[in-house]
């Protein structure tokens, strides 16, 4: 029998919602903090689940709290805020992949993130015209991002799956404010990622896929579709941070087979 994860992605992704959802279908979040401790900077961050309900579904929320000299700021993927009180954990993608590399992390895990952080510097790299090495991240430098990635496929690594399928991707609709001004959703470098997956159309104002989220769909999914033929053995739910009048901001996982 094929083992698959489906992603069930009717509210958009983001690494937090995916690292929320997988929890969910059953992994120690003790485990999962120890392996995150692998990279060897767990000095930086401090890393939170807990239950919330989202228009009525019990979903898992994951948080990673950013240690700040004393001012802890708990990072939220809405990009409102300026990133200018984490200038100095901005990291190069040449950093982030040493550090993968260096870590005591498993060869899959190593090369998945890896793999994931190349499609998003890749897409960063020609939104603004520069060259790969030099990419010095907003977002993805900083650290949530960076726990999202190698979260998301330490996880997916333990799953032992042989295939993971998605919905096609909602991205949202309206305007976001980042760094460098007041964009249309979805954002540059996240339809970047997204060229050649399935896109759905979305009532919904506000920003549904981050970069980060776009990313695990580019590296891990091999085929788009609604719920397939499956048998369904685990079910997860990871909720957003934003919260939406009419709409569940959750992302549903199914692992079966």
């Amino acid at each position: 029998m094929k083992r698959i994860i489906y992603l069930d992605c009717f509210s958009g992704i983001s690494g937090d919602m995916t690292i929320a959802a997988l929890l969910d279908t059953g992994i120690s979040f003790d485990w999962f903090e120890s392996e995150l401790a692998k990279l060897n900077f767990s000095q930086e961050y401090k890393l939170q689940l807990h239950k919330k309900i989202k228009n009525g579904i019990n979903s898992n929320k994951f948080d990673v709290i950013v240690n700040e000299e004393s001012n802890h700021h708990d990072h939220s993927h809405t990009h409102d805020h300026h990133h200018g009180h984490h200038h100095h954990h901005h990291r190069t993608y040449k950093d982030i992949v040493k550090m993968i590399e260096q870590s005591e992390l498993n060869d899959s895990v190593k090369k998945m993130s890896i793999d994931m952080f190349t499609v998003i510097g890749e897409a960063e790299a020609k939104i603004h015209g520069m060259d790969l090495e030099h990419v010095h991240f907003h977002e993805v430098g900083a650290i949530d991002s960076i726990i999202d990635i190698v979260g998301v496929a330490i996880l997916i690594d333990h799953l032992k799956v042989d295939q993971i399928i998605a919905s096609p991707i909602p991205v949202g609709s309206g305007h976001i404010h980042i760094d460098h001004g007041i964009y249309p959703v979805p954002a540059p470098a996240t339809l970047e990622i997204l060229k050649d997956v399935p896109l759905k159309k979305s009532t919904i104002t506000g920003e549904l896929t981050t970069p980060t989220g776009a990313a695990i769909i580019k590296t891990l999914v091999s085929e788009y579709s609604e719920i397939p033929n499956m048998q369904v053995k685990h079910i997860g739910y990871g909720a957003g941070t934003k919260t939406f009048p009419d709409h569940p901001n959750v992302l549903r996982v199914l692992i079966g087979e």
